[in-house]
């Protein structure tokens, strides 16, 4: 019998699939904002205002994307805002919340409250008795007051407001406040959640809440929108975490394959004996690409052509830190490399980017004065300069007077915003 040999995938193709399953394409743009996080799995939530740009850049229509996230959020809690993959917050679906939860954020968690508790020992006379006091005074607040800021808490529960010496004896010594990583570590613990933010959407100082009874969005619930947990859900109320990577794994490849094993680690944060695990559990198949060997779905085989006509040529304007730029760990297939540069910072954070057709062709920025300012790095020729023209024009047009800053500055979106 002959060697059976792996389809290949190449660029072209990856970013043919880019523009249908991340609703890129103008054919495939979205209705709501749970269609966007549910095509892209995860928006990232580190910058409040990436997870509004995220989903704006990919509604179908001229409106702006604003009330439909805050009510997805806020409202109907639809969406989450939890912490996942890389200790990083991201908004993600509620039904996959619970998924995230075990195969990701619980491991994190415990490493987090480990760690505090060590870093009060060292640096104050706080121990873990202190801190379990402290947090049963946090959460009785909560119950009282229904929602509250940090700041709120802090003036509340004096505990709050204590420091203590942080990295005793070395370059980074100093002196920290208690109240973020006891908010924290009670937020990845799923004990507390984040709710409504104080002023607009871009702002990032969220009231906190406890979870209360189970309803979509607590991560701990295993409810999604309107399905309760259980069979009928496809999630079970509690998952044990090598079904939740499995989880995960398949709704990423759903989204993103194909992608290396590399790639896999990299945005899980994984162990890569977690990632082998989880492609076995979901079936994935081998294929090959340009960095070596990736994997798809069973069922996610056949080229995009004979699924459906290849997406028409797009523009789009993606925020920094957008899920589909910081997707893969291996990104020339999308990015060339001399760009780098100047759409990255130095800790690796990508700054807001112009997207042609699959490929990042240049970045924007915001001015002060509300003009959305964009430079090309690549020649597209003047169809689709018009074409990305349009699209800063859409972005403008919803965004209004809000100003957008983002948290991570970049070279390139320094010098346009200038």
């Amino acid at each position: 019998m002959g060697e059976t040999r792996t389809r290949t995938i190449g660029a072209a193709e990856r970013r043919a699939r880019l523009g249908v399953r991340h609703r890129l394409a103008g054919s495939a743009r979205a209705g709501s904002a749970e269609e966007v996080a549910g095509s892209l799995v995860a928006l990232h939530g580190t910058d409040p205002a990436s997870v509004f740009l995220a989903v704006g850049a990919r509604l179908a229509g001229k409106a702006g994307p604003v009330a439909d996230v805050e009510r997805a959020l806020y409202e109907e809690r639809s969406l989450v805002r939890m912490h996942g993959m890389r200790h990083t917050v991201f908004v993600f679906p509620a039904a996959l919340a619970p998924a995230v939860q075990a195969s990701t954020t619980d491991p994190a968690a415990l490493r987090e409250r480990a760690t505090l508790i060590q870093h009060l020992a060292a640096g104050s006379d706080f121990d873990a008795a202190w801190l379990a006091e402290t947090e049963r005074l946090v959460l009785a607040e909560l119950a009282v007051r229904g929602e509250a800021t940090g700041a709120e808490l802090g003036r509340a529960v004096p505990a709050l407001r204590s420091t203590y010496l942080y990295g005793k004896g070395t370059r980074q010594e100093g002196v920290q406040s208690v109240a973020s990583r006891v908010l924290r570590v009670l937020g990845m613990e799923g004990r507390i959640v984040r709710g409504r933010p104080l002023g607009t959407w871009t702002s990032s100082q969220f009231r906190w809440a406890l979870p209360g009874d189970p309803r979509p969005g607590d991560p701990r619930s295993g409810l999604t929108s309107g399905m309760p947990s259980g069979p009928s859900s496809g999630l079970p109320a509690a998952l044990d975490p090598a079904t939740a990577r499995a989880e995960l794994i398949r709704r990423w490849l759903r989204a993103c394959g194909p992608a290396t094993e590399a790639d896999l680690k990299w945005w899980t944060g994984w162990k890569v004996t977690d990632v082998r695990g989880a492609l076995a559990a979901v079936g994935a198949l081998p294929v090959t690409l340009d960095e070596g060997t990736g994997f798809v779905l069973p069922d996610d085989l056949a080229p995009v052509t004979e699924r459906a006509a290849e997406p028409e040529p797009w523009a789009a304007l993606l925020p920094a830190l957008d899920p589909t730029a910081m997707g893969w760990q291996a990104r020339d297939w999308y990015l060339d490399p001399g760009h780098r540069a100047a759409l990255y910072d130095r800790s690796g954070n990508i700054g807001p980017t112009v997207w042609w057709d699959g490929r990042i062709v240049g970045g924007w920025a915001q001015r002060p004065d509300g003009e959305i300012a964009h430079r090309l790095l690549t020649d597209v020729g003047a169809a689709a300069g018009r074409a990305i023209g349009a699209e800063a024009e859409r972005l403008a047009g919803w965004i209004g007077d809000v100003r957008v800053t983002p948290r991570f500055r970049t070279p390139l979106e320094r010098e346009l915003s200038a």
